[in-house]
């Protein structure tokens, strides 16, 4: 079983198999990979809800066969390895209602990650040695860094999140709690999530001004948070150098190009499945220091600037 898959619900968590109790999936998919192979929870963004059929992430990226309708349907746990072989590890597909306004969303990721908190203990009580990593995109990034405050340390060895939709002043604040200071955090960002991040800011009110989105980077971070531009040619050639090659953007905007680009998920399959071969240390010497300002892929189109919104700046 390399895939279980799991819906939050009022600060709850159940198994989308009503059949089996989700603690005997667990226990059973658990027994049947090997001791040493991470847990990876894999966890979607705004605007997917388990609710309705047609926003299913269950038969969209968290699924081994997604549909085939929709471009941005590539499947999370085939692009991580599972589906390949019976002791392969498990993947967790955890669905959460991230519809109707962005607000609302916002305020039902604490609640999912309430329930992340609860799935991740539950997890642990089965095989408490095993390691609990967690790959998430956009409003995702919220739900992980909420259940870090519900969590002892090590309850988590590392998160991977792509474009997140997060204040760097509620990630700072998360990466402070018990299990934060223990997990390895890896923020993947790109300046074509510019427009995104922009919005993340003004409509999400930050509880003290001038407290920008993650895709800004996380100021004065920690020495398990690493922020990785991967739309800067720099970061590409260093790792390339390391055995992952990823394709080079084509698009001024796009908030899905963090787990769309080919290549990337070659990345994120070792970061997650095997922790052991890239360093967090090892990639922060090696990354340049500096990122490139905010708005840089829209300001660099010839003969063209971008109108910025009032009071924004290129480097904003």
């Amino acid at each position: 079983m390399p895939l279980v898959s799991v819906n939050a619900r009022d600060g709850q968590v159940t198994g989308v198999d009503w059949t089996v109790p989700l603690g005997l999936q667990l226990h059973a998919a658990l027994s049947d990979s090997a001791p040493d192979v991470p847990v990876v929870v894999m966890i979607h963004g705004f605007r997917f809800s388990p609710d309705l059929p047609f926003s299913d992430p269950h038969s969209h990226i968290l699924s081994l066969e997604p549909r085939p309708d929709c471009r941005k349907a590539i499947s999370w746990p085939r692009h991580l390895g599972f589906g390949r072989s019976p002791d392969e590890g498990l993947a967790v597909g955890f669905g959460w209602r991230a519809r109707g306004t962005i607000w609302q969303a916002n305020a039902e990721a604490r609640h999912a990650g309430i329930a992340l908190a609860g799935l991740i203990r539950q997890i642990l009580e089965i095989d408490p040695g095993r390691q609990i990593n967690v790959l998430a995109h956009s409003l995702g990034a919220r739900v992980v860094l909420a259940a870090l405050h519900g969590l002892p340390p090590h309850s988590i060895g590392r998160l991977v999140l792509m474009a997140g939709a997060e204040l760097t002043c509620h990630a700072a604040s998360a990466m402070a709690s018990p299990a934060g200071q223990t997990a390895e955090v890896f923020n993947m960002t790109t300046r074509e999530n510019d427009l995104f991040d922009f919005l993340t800011e003004r409509l999400l009110q930050a509880p003290r001004p001038g407290n920008r989105a993650l895709g800004h980077g996380l100021p004065n971070p920690r020495a398990n948070w690493l922020d990785l531009q991967i739309d800067q040619a720099e970061t590409l050639a260093v790792l390339a150098s390391l055995g992952h090659r990823i394709a080079p953007p084509h698009l001024r905007i796009c908030h899905w190009s963090a787990y769309l680009r080919p290549g990337l998920f070659g990345l994120y399959r070792a970061l997650l499945t095997d922790p052991w071969s890239l360093a967090l240390d090892q990639l922060r010497t090696q990354l340049p220091r500096q990122t490139e300002p905010r708005w840089s892929r829209l300001l660099a189109i010839p003969g063209w600037r971008l109108p910025l919104p009032a009071g924004a700046s290129a480097s904003t």
